[in-house]
């Protein structure tokens, strides 16, 4: 069983190669996901869609609850606990929800590709907030100490003017601050490949290829003589 992680900021490139190997059948590959983007992926628990569902709800402006055009609220400040408790429990079962198909595929012979990986999105380095609420606190924690590490993670690396460019989201300076946190992390994984994204896509897909061949073997290699 195995399982491969893509991470790094927005644009550069995680969903565009990890599609590009699933869909090469070079190996058994199968694509997830994992990222806090619910109308983007392609697996989520019902209820998480639920929820992003009645958010939609809460702040458009609309007449859908009745009379002239309104922009409903979020819950007050004296259910704003029990909000939130209900939120971390729902985000927590559709981690694990996710997490648990992953171990069901790699159990049927599947190399699962993760784009994203909840443990890096939410590391202390890249989602910490000295005003965060306790529910983000407990979130964080959780990930950090129960949530499985996957076998192999890839960081496509590019400049942050080099990812602006591309996708045009964050600034320069909070694209620049998470590329370097990406980094920290993975300088304490024992395996961690760090791939120059600013290469042309082929180039990059072709690197990425060879070295999870290349960890494939490894890692097979090892099970063999386990057995």
């Amino acid at each position: 069983m195995a399982s491969i992680a893509f991470i790094g900021p927005d644009g550069a490139g995680k969903t565009t190669i990890s599609r590009m190997l699933e869909k090469s059948s070079v190996l058994p590959f199968k694509y997830f996901y994992m990222g806090i983007n619910i109308d983007t992926s392609n697996v989520a628990l019902p209820t998480a869609r639920f929820v992003q569902y009645v958010k939609r709800l809460l702040h458009r402006d609309s007449g859908v609850w009745g009379g002239a055009s309104t922009s409903i609220s979020p819950p007050r400040k004296a259910k704003g606990r029990l909000w939130a408790a209900a939120r971390l429990v729902n985000l927590l079962a559709d981690e694990w929800y996710r997490q648990l198909l992953c171990r069901y595929y790699e159990m049927r012979g599947y190399i699962i590709l993760c784009d994203r990986h909840f443990v890096f999105d939410f590391a202390d380095e890249i989602a910490a907030d000295r005003n965060e609420s306790l529910s983000h606190r407990l979130h964080r924690w959780c990930l950090a100490r129960l949530y499985p590490r996957p076998n192999l993670v890839i960081y496509l690396d590019a400049p942050a003017g080099v990812l602006f460019a591309r996708k045009g989201e964050l600034t320069v300076e909070e694209l620049e601050r998470r590329r370097k946190a990406f980094i920290r992390q993975g300088n304490r994984l024992p395996n961690f490949i760090r791939v120059d994204a600013t290469q042309p896509l082929e180039k990059v897909y072709a690197e990425v290829a060879v070295r999870i061949m290349e960890f494939y073997g490894r890692h097979k290699g090892l099970a063999s003589s386990q057995a």
